[in-house]
């Protein structure tokens, strides 16, 4: 019975282990990112409004289709007309014939059925440009989306480091918390010796509260930060740890030499506003084309019937529903507008301004783009040379608080003298952290402007 309890708890306890280490298993910024490209509620919407311009292209190529409208009536009134023009004012019934020397009102019933075909077989080019700038919007609409991946890229980048950030600083605040969970031990030993005076014991009880303090603070920021990151990849907040040794990977592996390369003729940005440009000069095609001549092709057939017959008798209504004669009708013919020129003029230049102002918003975004990688790589060679000095700063300040804290063990030295120790300790290790958080923002921050995530995510791996 009791190897039997002594098995399932090994059992219990192995189970346990499992779960908690899946529970508590990191995530790389690659299987973050794919997430975000999946699940992100913007790029859902994003994706959706593709849809909408494509449906309209559609729209837009079925435009040639001509128009074919059956139509058919019976009526029943008076043929009592006496000749002269008129206008109509409103819904004027046309009554044909009926221009009889006597008033006869006897009621006559006829009926009418058309088949009528309208046409606009060629435009000189209309169609074609319509066609072409719904294709650029659809283009348009692609780059926006890929311009606003690009940037939730960057924002879902710049979280994950700032989770490697916090997470780095809480281990040094969880370790700061053990060196003065030590002080304050050793001086309460001391103190209860007489060794040191009891001030001592509460000073340093109120620098352990203060590093608590701390880290209290640095993990609200970490979680802040988690559910960021989670409302854009519909992960839980909790599941969104960090790969820890990713920096580390990072530091050891990039080639800064292979982020020299700026691809900006595939960059999402460049891309979206050459897009606009090549949409404002088609919208310039279609406006010079869309006011030129119209050929138009018409066509009617129709079938007629009525009770009154050709020598002026008034049979029966029945008779009236039978068509006793048929007609057809096929025209074509060419329609413009002399005035239009002038409208064409007027809306050209409108669009031409259009066109320019895009081609300015292009150059402004190239510009500000050669400006960002400028920046990335003042930064990043900034962040190599901290990242090679600050060592120095944290070996010399682990050296002092080794000693001080002998000498205060000693009683050689009082808690102020080991309290500076400590802040340098500490400020040195902090230091060193944002060194490294600093270089691994650069190294994204350059490849991110360059359009090289994707090299950079490979050293991850």
């Amino acid at each position: 019975m009791m190897h039997y309890l002594k098995q399932s708890a090994f059992i219990a306890l192995c189970l346990f282990a499992a779960i908690t280490s899946h529970a508590q298993q990191h995530i790389t910024l690659k299987e973050l990112l794919s997430n975000v490209y999946k699940k992100a509620p913007g790029l859902i919407a994003d994706s959706a409004s593709i849809a909408i311009v494509q449906a309209r292209s559609n729209e837009t190529r079925a435009s040639w289709l001509p128009t074919l409208k059956l139509n058919y009536q019976a009526d029943i009134g008076t043929n009592n007309n006496t000749p002269g023009p008129y206008f109509g004012f409103g819904i004027v019934p046309s009554n044909s014939r009926g221009v009889r020397t006597e008033n006869n009102t006897s009621a006559v019933l006829t009926n009418l059925g058309i088949a009528a075909l309208d046409w606009e077989i060629y435009n000189f080019g209309a169609y074609q440009a319509q066609n072409n700038l719904a294709r650029s919007d659809i283009e348009v609409e692609k780059n926006k989306f890929q311009q606003a991946k690009y940037k939730l890229e960057a924002y879902t980048i710049g979280n994950y480091l700032q989770l490697l950030r916090l997470e780095d600083f809480r281990s040094i605040q969880s370790h700061a918390i053990k060196r003065n969970e030590e002080i304050v031990r050793s001086i309460k030993s001391l103190v209860k010796s007489g060794v040191r005076p009891a001030v001592e014991s509460s000073i340093a009880e109120a620098e352990l509260s203060k590093a608590r303090l701390t880290y209290i603070e640095l993990d609200n920021e970490l979680k802040q930060t988690q559910l960021q990151l989670a409302a854009i990849s519909d992960l839980p907040f909790e599941n969104i740890l960090p790969d820890t040794l990713a920096e580390t990977r990072l530091i050891e592996r990039a080639d800064i030499s292979g982020l020299m390369f700026s691809d900006t003729t595939n960059h999402p940005i460049i891309n979206y506003y050459n897009s606009l440009v090549s949409n404002s000069r088609d919208k310039e095609k279609l406006v010079k084309k869309q006011y030129n001549p119209k050929v138009l092709l018409e066509a009617a057939a129709w079938e007629r019937g009525a009770s009154v017959d050709a020598e002026d008798h008034f049979n029966k209504l029945s008779t009236g529903l039978d068509f006793d004669r048929s007609n057809y009708l096929i025209g074509l013919g060419i329609s413009y507008s002399l005035f239009d020129l002038r409208h064409q003029q007027l809306k050209l230049r409108t669009q031409k301004k259009a066109t320019d102002y895009a081609l300015k918003n292009l150059a402004a975004q190239k510009s500000l783009l050669a400006l960002g990688v400028n920046q990335a790589d003042l930064d990043l060679k900034t962040a190599q040379q901290r990242l090679a000095e600050i060592p120095n700063q944290l070996q010399a300040a682990k050296a002092g608080y080794r000693q001080k804290l002998s000498l205060h063990k000693s009683g050689l030295t009082d808690i102020i003298d080991l309290n500076a120790a400590l802040t340098i300790l500490y400020r040195s290790e902090t230091d060193y952290a944002q060194a490294r958080f600093s270089y691994i923002s650069a190294l994204f921050q350059k490849a991110v402007t360059t359009n090289q995530v994707s090299s950079l995510l490979n050293l991850l791996n």
